[in-house]
C-alpha cells in the first residue's frame, strides 16, 4: 500500500506493507534517533510526534500516519540540542541511549504544559525508561531549561 507522510517537514511517499510499524518506517527514512527498545510500549525509546503529539512508534502502524505529519528528533535539531546541553550539564546523558525519546517528550511537554509541577513532569514522562540514572539529573535539567525559557521570554 502507498502512504504519504510529511516526515520532518518533507513530503514522503512510500509503498509499505500493511503491518509495517511507524518505527520501521522512520528508520527506513534515515531517522535513526527512533530506536527499538522493548517493543512493548514501556520504554519510550521510539517516541515520535504524530501531528505534534508524542506517540510510541513501536505501537503505531505506519499506515496510520498516512496523510499526517511525523516529527522525529532529526526534525527538531535546534531545540533538541538546546535541551540536550542542559541534560549533559546535569549528568543526565550518561549512556545516551534513552535521550532521543526522552527529549522528544520533554519538548512536547514544554509545548503542552505551562509551568508544570514536579508531579506533572513525572506523570508526563512516566513512559521513559532510563537504566542509568535515578532521574534526579533529568529533573534538574528540565527545571533549569524551563527557567531559561521563561527568562528568555521576558
Amino acid at each position: 500500500m502507498e502512504i504519504k507522510v510529511k516526515l520532518n517537514g518533507k513530503q514522503v511517499v512510500d509503498s509499505i506493507e500493511p503491518d509495517m510499524l511507524l518505527l520501521d518506517f522512520c528508520r527506513a527514512h534515515y531517522c535513526k534517533s527512533v530506536k527499538r527498545g522493548c517493543e512493548t510500549s514501556n520504554c519510550g525509546l521510539c517516541t515520535v510526534w504524530l501531528d505534534g503529539k508524542p506517540v510510541l512508534s513501536c505501537n503505531v502502524l505506519a499506515a496510520r500516519a498516512d496523510g499526517h505529519e511525523v516529527t522525529t528528533l532529526e526534525g527538531l535539531q535546534e531545540e533538541a540540542r538546546e535541551f540536550g546541553m542542559f541534560l549533559a550539564r546535569e549528568g543526565g546523558e550518561q549512556c545516551g541511549f534513552c535521550n532521543p525519546g526522552f527529549i522528544m517528550n520533554v519538548l512536547a511537554m514544554e509545548r503542552e504544559l505551562d509551568n508544570p509541577t514536579d508531579e506533572e513532569i513525572l506523570e508526563y514522562l512516566a513512559g521513559n525508561l532510563c537504566r542509568c540514572s535515578g532521574y534526579a539529573s533529568h529533573m534538574r535539567a528540565i527545571h533549569k531549561w524551563l527557567d531559561s525559557k521563561k527568562e528568555a521570554a521576558q
